[in-house]
């Protein structure tokens, strides 16, 4: 059923991860948007190649993108982009970064789209339909305890003025877990999880346009996702843990320990 907004949101993705490449390494001009949340010229310019994409084809849907290109409507779908999820590792030319384009239907993530360009790795995946890299069908892990797993994290971006609570998460899954990662994008932790590459994530504050598409990537793989309490998940929560399934209540108890 989704399959041709997929194909539009893929060529839109690698449009904009194009874009990403060419100035790649390139003097940018950085504007802070807070104390260390970045933007620069190339989030800008690969949100309207996506947007002109999306709106070209089709000119009644929503967006929310995280750059301010929004679009409301009457219609039941809403596109929901982040054109450069990791900018402060662009900025510095450190690669790991991604495109991410979700697509929601009446208030339920059906599609998503998450491009690397750097590895040319493109995480898509349908409501319904399985998660793949590259067109091969991807799985999260079998890993069942989380003395062995390898997590990934982040931290949001008034770690500033809330420090002592983000290290102290970050230090009672450290005691628990076998290692911990901060790549430094949500939209990448999340495919690594639905690939197998990671078995667990957390992190507080994320924003829609962080986890859209990649929340479908994630269930479509067989993983799992709640808040830290393990209730339902929403993209609009201040809370994402997501996991294999196997090792999700560990991380709940972990996340609530004392």
């Amino acid at each position: 059923m989704y399959t041709d907004f997929l194909i539009v949101a893929e060529n839109a993705a690698r449009t904009a991860g194009n874009i990403l490449l060419k100035h790649l390494g390139q003097p940018l001009d950085v504007e802070f948007k807070g104390d260390v949340d970045l933007v620069t010229k190339v989030d800008r310019l690969s949100e309207e190649a996506i947007v002109a994409i999306i709106r070209d084809r089709y000119p009644d849907h929503q967006i929310l993108a995280e750059e301010g290109t929004t679009q409301e409507g009457h219609s039941k779908y809403r596109w929901i982009i982040d054109p450069l999820d990791g900018t402060t590792n662009f900025a510095h030319s450190f690669p790991c970064f991604a495109v991410s384009i979700g697509l929601e239907a009446a208030g339920k993530m059906v599609a998503g789209v998450v491009y690397d360009p750097v590895r040319n790795e493109c995480f898509t995946a349908i409501d319904g339909s399985g998660a793949y890299l590259n067109g091969n069908p991807i799985s999260v892990s079998s890993v069942d305890n989380l003395d062995r797993a390898l997590l990934a994290t982040g931290f949001p971006y008034d770690r500033r003025e809330h420090p002592d609570k983000y290290i102290a998460l970050f230090r009672k899954f450290m005691m628990k877990a076998q290692e911990i990662r901060r790549p430094g994008s949500a939209s990448i932790d999340l495919c690594y999880l639905a690939s197998g590459r990671i078995d667990g994530f957390w992190e507080c504050k994320l924003k829609p346009w962080d986890v859209a598409a990649a929340v479908v990537i994630v269930r479509e793989a067989s993983g799992k996702l709640s808040d830290f309490n393990g209730n339902e998940y929403s993209i609009y929560g201040n809370e994402t843990l997501a996991s294999n399934g196997r090792i999700h209540d560990e991380m709940v108890k972990v996340a609530n320990s004392p």
